[in-house]
This record gives structure tokens, C-alpha cells and sequence, in this order.
């Protein structure tokens, strides 16, 4: 953890950290409470596989400080089911979070991302170097939301995908 870093400063969700990584401007609108979500099949579908992935683990869906939404806890590790990996890396940061969350918190895990639908998953431990990754982006997540007017559009690959596209695109 970087020395003189004040963490409850910069507490945010996980769907934050996440969307930092997939698209700053829609972290600006989400943050703004302009949420698309409900209106798209990918983020329904997503839902869904949560819902009927792992039947048989008993904690799912925690809930820590409003904030943070672990999709499975287990004794050891947490675990954050997702759709596929197309995104891995904003997966990978928000797991991340969730593993310096709880460490703030004083409890240390690992963390693994699954993806049923693919029959995948990673494994992932939260560095000295994650650490630093984690809160830089919640830097910049802060530097963001400060700001008056979304940030400029970026044409990405999956834009045509994004329950935003009509919003930025049209």
C-alpha cells in the first residue's frame, strides 16, 4: 500500500473500478446515475449465469458496505462470476479491489474469476504491485468523476455491444 494513502477517501464500488477499465466515459455517466444496464440483454443474460452458476455454494451475493458485491465467499477465497473474458482486465482490477477492500478490512483472501459459460477461470492474488495498480485507479476513478463534462469518446471494439452505444453514438 502506498505510504500516506487515505483508502476510506477514495472507497468506491466495485461496477466503478470495473468501468474504469472498460470506459471512462461511461463511469462518468453510470456515476451520474445515467444507467443503461437495465435496458440490455448482455448485462440480463450476465445476471442470469450469476443467478444459476453454482448452485450449490451457499454464500453468494455479500454485500459489504453497500459498496462491494462478492459474487461467492467461500473460507478461503472469493470469487466473481462473469459472462466471459472479453473484458478480463477490468475483471481482473475489480477482483482486485475486492481483495484490498477486504484486506483493508483485515481479512486476506485470494480471489478467482469464473467463467461458467466458458468452463474458465483465473486465479488471482492481490501483490505489493496490485496493490499500487488498485489505488491508482482509485485516483483516477476520483479525477474522473470530479469533472464537469463526461470524458470524450473513444471508439473501443466492443462499443457496439455496450448498453451505452445508442446514448454515446447517436
Amino acid at each position: 500500500m502506498e505510504k500516506g494513502f487515505d483508502f476510506n477517501s477514495f472507497r468506491t464500488t466495485g461496477i466503478k473500478v470495473n468501468y474504469l477499465y472498460v470506459c471512462e466515459r461511461k463511469l462518468w455517466f453510470f456515476d451520474r446515475g445515467i444507467q443503461m444496464e437495465s435496458t440490455s440483454d448482455k448485462v440480463l443474460m450476465g445476471k442470469i449465469l450469476n443467478e444459476y452458476s453454482y448452485p450449490r455454494e451457499e454464500k453468494k451475493e455479500i454485500l459489504i458496505d453497500n459498496l462491494i458485491n462478492i459474487d461467492i465467499v467461500d473460507d478461503n477465497e472469493i470469487h466473481e462470476v462473469k459472462y466471459s473474458n472479453r473484458l478480463a482486465d477490468a475483471d481482473r482490477i475489480q477482483l482486485l479491489y475486492y481483495l484490498y477492500y477486504l484486506k483493508q478490512m483485515g481479512i486476506e483472501k485470494t480471489g478467482v474469476i469464473n467463467y461458467p459459460k466458458m468452463k474458465k477461470k483465473e486465479e488471482v492474488i492481490l501483490t505489493a504491485d496490485d496493490e499500487k495498480k488498485v489505488e491508482s485507479a482509485l485516483i483516477r476513478i476520483n479525477e474522473i468523476l470530479k469533472k464537469d463534462v463526461p470524458p470524450q469518446l473513444q471508439k473501443k471494439p466492443y462499443c457496439s455491444k455496450c448498453a451505452y452505444f445508442e446514448f454515446c453514438w447517436s
